[in-house]
């Protein structure tokens, strides 16, 4: 009697289709990885509390907490007289231009020219009116410190400038740049009029103790950087330009402290 063969099964050959598809997924599931590791922000977990994510070092968030805690501002300063056309072109020409890009690195500061009297007045240039404009441009600066308020609206003024201080112009500037026309009120008629002529005075001596007599004077650092006077940009030894100003400032506020 024969002896009965067990029942033999060749393998069965890899199908060379079914190859090509595993391999196909297998690259498919390692191009998403790397994808995911490159264009994902990094993770890392800390010490005692969930995993943060960490932005990439090139944002302007990260850029602004790695500079030193130290950084001083740089101080920028205009000498006025609000009633002068001469602050009306400095104003719209550099100072506004230049403060949409450092307003964040610079302590603005609006001064105005006038001469102090012996009965702890002010006289101005262009007569009471003039005295009046520089105390609601004070006041407005004082209520709203922010630049972006307070110098925006003294441009609105001061591009009218033959109209201060005239209720409907303070008015209009003042809504269109969100200010309280009361508040801008009480405070310029404060004490029967001492508590803004008060501010005016101590502006008016600060431009004189720097020496200042013409508007516009702007200075950077407390040195005179650029005058306007006339109608023409004069003594500005770097130039009118507001990428010139621009520049300093960013000099000025990079250098160690």
């Amino acid at each position: 009697m024969e002896e009965k063969r067990g029942l033999y099964l060749p393998a069965a050959r890899p199908n060379r289709r079914g190859r090509s598809i595993m391999l196909l997924m297998m690259l498919c599931f390692a191009g998403y990885t790397v994808w995911w590791a490159v264009s994902s922000p990094a993770v890392v977990p800390r010490p005692h509390g969930p995993d943060t994510v960490v932005p990439h070092p090139s944002t302007p968030e990260v850029q602004k907490q790695l500079e030193p805690a130290d950084r001083k501002l740089v101080p920028l300063e205009a000498h006025i007289m609000s009633k002068c056309p001469d602050a009306r072109d400095c104003l719209r020409d550099m100072i506004l231009p230049a403060m949409i890009h450092v307003h964040e690195k610079v302590n603005w500061t609006l001064s105005f020219i006038g001469t102090p009297t012996k009965n702890d007045g002010v006289d101005c240039r262009h007569g009471p009116d003039e005295c009046m404009g520089n105390i609601i441009e004070l006041c407005a600066a004082k209520l709203y410190p922010d630049p972006k308020i307070n110098l925006g609206f003294t441009m609105c003024i001061t591009r009218d400038w033959r109209n201060i201080p005239k209720r409907d112009l303070i008015e209009a500037c003042a809504l269109e740049h969100a200010i309280d026309f009361q508040a801008l009120n009480d405070c310029a008629i404060k004490e029967d009029g001492a508590y803004g002529v008060g501010m005016l005075r101590d502006s008016v001596t600060r431009s004189t103790e720097a020496g200042v007599k013409l508007s516009c004077t702007v200075r950077l650092n407390e040195e005179v950087y650029c005058i306007r006077d006339g109608g023409e940009w004069k003594d500005c030894p770097h130039g009118p330009g507001v990428n010139d100003l621009v520049m300093n400032i960013e000099k000025l506020y990079q250098r160690p402290a």
